[in-house]
């Protein structure tokens, strides 16, 4: 079932001389955001209510406290048994504690289905290199629509605008070098990573801008250490925005010489990396196998153990112990490579055949993959703007932390029939929308 809210808008919208139906369609989104999304923005926005989404967020952080503590509570501090555990190699390993610290910074993005129930967190982003932050642009303009608005104001419709608290972030992030002056701000990606997603880069940058920031865009070794700080293109940076990840960086041979300057200038104090690469730490998909497995419930609270089986499907390291009972459950099962993103290497088991299923489970047995329960999304109603028929879509819901905690959400979504992973770069036939609270 949904939520009161999409009810009354979706009566509204099936009403035969309906000002909300086509209003996403009448809305002036700014340039750049839709250059990148305006064939792919759904007819509605989401509604959730503030009580249930602010109550998920508030669980997400004290789950990622209870991530950062694994280390100590499952291997006695032991970073290489923990990273041998989660398959990340030594290489890998060596970037993410370059620069140790005993806790990561409050920031990421939390993918999670809604199960009629409640919002069951399917993968943990913990960093900065988030997709999604400039669906903020969509409930900012709609509000700018007269029925639109209308319709909130009956409802007492809100959002967090997720842009405004990165923006936020960084400003108090820049604050030691600074002095509370505006920060210059660098957005980095990895070498070569820049061309393929430019039109993402200039929408998020747009949205960024127009938060009141200073940022450039740039890849890592297009950066230059100098007197204590990082310089990109002949500018002193007093803030990374950083967007490569400990995958990129170890697919160049060379990529801890061109990363080098960014931590030396962290070190030296002149500039600020947000977030540090100790964060991809937490973000394995293995660190939910180890919540989510029995072995390792001793060193859980109840409390502790309440959370995670509230909040976390069944999850497992995929182990030759595990296959035959991976077998047998192959139309409620998914296996996800544990550290990679983006949709990339997973095997849906209710889209593929036993024999493809039994040979992935094969293939990919003890190689550094999870295997999780599949969680039913909800169906969630849209009228289609031509036809004013209702049609049913599945959602993949975000929520964005930062240092300020609940810092927004978007949608990714697909018509119903469709099957396999919802994301932009999954399947083309995904659509996207921002989300309102009440």
């Amino acid at each position: 079932m949904t939520d009161p809210v999409t009810d009354d808008y979706i009566a509204e919208c099936s009403s035969p001389h309906s000002r909300l139906r086509d209003v996403v369609g009448q809305v002036r989104f700014p340039q750049r955001y839709f250059e990148c999304f305006g064939d792919r923005l759904m007819p509605r926005p989401f509604f959730i209510p503030q009580r249930q989404i602010r109550q998920s967020a508030q669980d997400l952080g004290a789950l990622l406290d209870i991530l950062a503590d694994l280390p100590r509570r499952l291997f006695d501090g032991d970073m290489g048994q923990y990273c041998n555990e989660l398959d990340i190699s030594k290489r890998q390993a060596a970037l993410m504690q370059r620069i140790p610290r005993d806790r990561p910074t409050l920031f990421g993005r939390a993918d999670l289905y809604h199960d009629g129930e409640r919002l069951k967190l399917l993968e943990f982003n913990v960093g900065t290199q988030l997709g999604g932050i400039d669906q903020a642009q969509v409930p900012a303009a709609l509000l700018t629509a007269e029925p639109f608005r209308a319709f909130a104001d009956e409802h007492g419709l809100d959002y967090v605008h997720t842009g405004r608290q990165i923006a936020k972030a960084l400003r108090e992030a820049a604050e030691p070098v600074t002095a509370g002056a505006e920060p210059v701000v660098a957005l980095l990606e990895a070498d070569g990573a820049l061309e393929r997603l430019m039109p993402l880069m200039r929408s998020f940058i747009e949205m960024l801008r127009g938060c009141g920031l200073d940022i450039r865009l740039g890849e890592v070794s297009q950066t230059r250490y100098l007197d204590g700080k990082l310089v990109l293109d002949g500018t002193p940076i007093d803030v990374v925005l950083r967007y490569f990840s400990v995958n990129q960086i170890c697919q160049d041979p060379k990529g801890e010489e061109a990363v080098e300057p960014i931590f030396r200038a962290h070190e030296a104090g002149g500039t600020v990396l947000l977030t540090t690469l100790d964060s991809f730490l937490y973000s394995s998909k293995g660190c939910l196998a180890l919540l989510s497995d029995p072995y390792w419930r001793g060193a859980f609270t109840a409390a502790e153990s309440d959370l995670v089986d509230r909040v976390l499907p069944w999850t497992r390291k995929l182990t030759a112990d595990l296959v035959e009972q991976c077998r047998d459950r192959r139309e409620s099962l998914l296996l996800k490579p544990a550290n990679d993103y983006g949709g990339h290497g997973i095997v849906v088991g209710w889209t593929t055949t036993d024999a493809d299923w039994n040979e992935a489970l094969r293939a990919n047995c003890e190689r550094g993959y999870v295997v999780q329960e599949r969680v039913v999304p909800r169906r969630e109603p849209v009228v289609d703007p031509v036809t004013g028929r209702v049609e049913d879509w599945v959602a993949a819901w975000s929520a964005f932390l930062t240092p300020d905690g609940y810092s927004g959400s978007h949608i990714r979504a697909l018509p119903a029939g469709e099957h396999g992973i919802i994301g932009r770069g999954a399947n083309a036939a995904t659509r996207v929308t921002g989300v309102f609270h009440y």
